[in-house]
């Protein structure tokens, strides 16, 4: 014997309100933009649809943003974490509001594990340790050290050459 189909019938009342609930679902949160997501230590270019006036950073400890030509913004990643971008207009209206996942990139970083502590390294070609939150401390002061001695060795390095070039 045949199995019937077993149908319910729905009002047009209800059928109206699922219908609106789901139009306005969709327009009063339109999955807008996807995250933008940023290697931590890189940046990320987002193009805003019209010039900014003003940014406001939810987190600047996780993300920083340089406002380039008025509607380029420059987004780096400065530490793990969500937070958001907002970008105003000249009448503080909302041109934007990014949320912003800074992660790390793992296609070419090695962990070493001894016991419970880790030691991060750089693998492009060569390993070389590289300077990651969550690191053991003694092993991330040393890369730390390591890497403002490099910093402040290039800074003297190009004000050197910046002096040079202004006597010419």
């Amino acid at each position: 014997m045949p199995s019937r189909a077993r149908t319910t019938r729905v009002s047009s009342d209800a059928l109206r309100a699922l219908v609106s609930t789901l139009l306005l679902a969709c327009i009063v949160d339109p999955a807008a933009a996807a995250d933008l997501v940023v290697r931590y230590d890189q940046s990320q270019l987002l193009r805003l649809p019209r010039p900014a006036s003003e940014i406001i950073i939810g987190n600047p400890s996780i993300a920083d943003v340089a406002l380039q030509d008025g509607n380029l913004l420059v987004v780096t990643g400065k530490t793990f974490g969500i937070t958001n971008v907002i970008a105003l207009d000249a009448e503080h209206n909302i041109i934007q509001d990014q949320r912003v996942m800074v992660e790390r990139d793992d296609r070419r970083v090695v962990n070493l594990m001894k016991g419970s502590q880790r030691f991060t390294y750089a693998c492009t070609p060569n390993c070389e340790p590289t300077l990651t939150i969550g690191d053991n401390k003694d092993f991330f002061s040393e890369v730390q050290s390591a890497n403002s001695m490099k910093t402040k060795f290039s800074a003297s390095a190009s004000d050197q050459n910046n002096a040079a070039n202004n006597a010419q």
